[in-house]
């Protein structure tokens, strides 16, 4: 097949000032391209996700998503939901259902509804996997992390597709001072979240790390929060609503809103903006 010209965009997510959120790319018309060519182009830009829209395969989705990293393809990921659904509201697609898109993708279909102030949000997929992490693989992540076992309040699996595992230190402070060492750990998908003082702009901060996709520090991780938001709201360690600040190590300003209704649907938020619009031959 001859390459050929195809609608481009780069969506920077979750930030309200330009740049500093977390960019996804993304191709608006995914047709008759194969995972080789998927991979080589998100490989090439080297963001942490670049995705492609297709056509459905299940009825009632507005699109289907492939979300590839550097290193592969996730079956759901958080900002490249926010930021795809925003290039393809902003390409001009008109939902099936009004006041929500609905996406397929490997973890299923994801409802994206637009909130009155401009931003997006998703509703939390369910986990795959949950539970306490085991000792011998907790062992590992705070050697990683260069604390002690004593320093973690709490830790769960929040896997809601790409792998996720969380430790809850007791202050922002601690979780802004780590220092990993991501080679004890090439294989992980872990977060560390911890609170912020009250009265603080924000109610946590989160770092999330992903060497196993080639991504040493995600700037804004949307899946981490949704499904940190699961367990932190169902447990009580969190109010019905909450936010949280994330990309502050790696240069970026990321505010993510996480909401749980009444029925426990958890809503993760934020602002979306197309910085670069285009084509990409592929």
């Amino acid at each position: 097949m001859s390459a050929r010209n195809r609608p481009f965009v780069q969506v920077d997510v979750f930030a309200t000032s330009p740049y500093l959120g977390n960019p996804v790319a993304v191709v608006l018309d995914g047709a008759d391209l194969d995972d080789e060519r998927m991979q080589r182009l998100a490989r090439w830009t080297n963001l942490s996700e670049t995705t492609f829209v297709v056509a459905p395969t299940v009825a009632g989705a507005d699109y289907r998503l492939r979300i590839f990293t550097p290193d592969g393809e996730l079956p759901f990921a958080g900002h490249p939901t926010l930021g795809s659904a925003r290039a393809w509201l902003d390409g001009g697609a008109v939902p099936r259902h009004p006041g929500r898109v609905v996406q397929e993708c490997g973890a299923g279909l994801v409802t994206v509804r637009p909130g009155e102030d401009g931003t997006l949000a998703f509703a939390a997929p369910p986990l795959v996997r949950g539970g306490a992490l085991d000792e011998a693989y907790l062992s590992e992540i705070v050697a990683a992390f260069g604390i002690g076992r004593d320093r973690v309040l709490a830790h769960q699996w929040v896997d809601n597709g790409p792998g996720w595992a969380v430790v809850r230190l007791a202050t922002a402070e601690e979780v802004l001072a780590l220092e990993p060492d991501l080679s004890l750990v090439p294989d992980a998908m872990v977060g560390v979240i911890g609170a912020h003082p009250d009265g603080s702009a924000h109610d946590f901060e989160m770092r999330t790390f992903a060497p196993r996709c080639g991504v040493p520090e995600d700037p804004a991780c949307g899946s981490m929060n949704a499904s940190v938001g699961q367990w932190l709201t169902a447990t009580g360690a969190a109010p019905a609503a909450y936010r949280v600040s994330q990309g502050t190590r790696v240069g970026r300003a990321a505010t993510i809103q996480v909401t749980a209704d009444a029925d426990g649907t958890v809503w993760v938020s934020g602002a979306t903006a197309v910085r670069i619009r285009g084509t990409v031959t592929i």
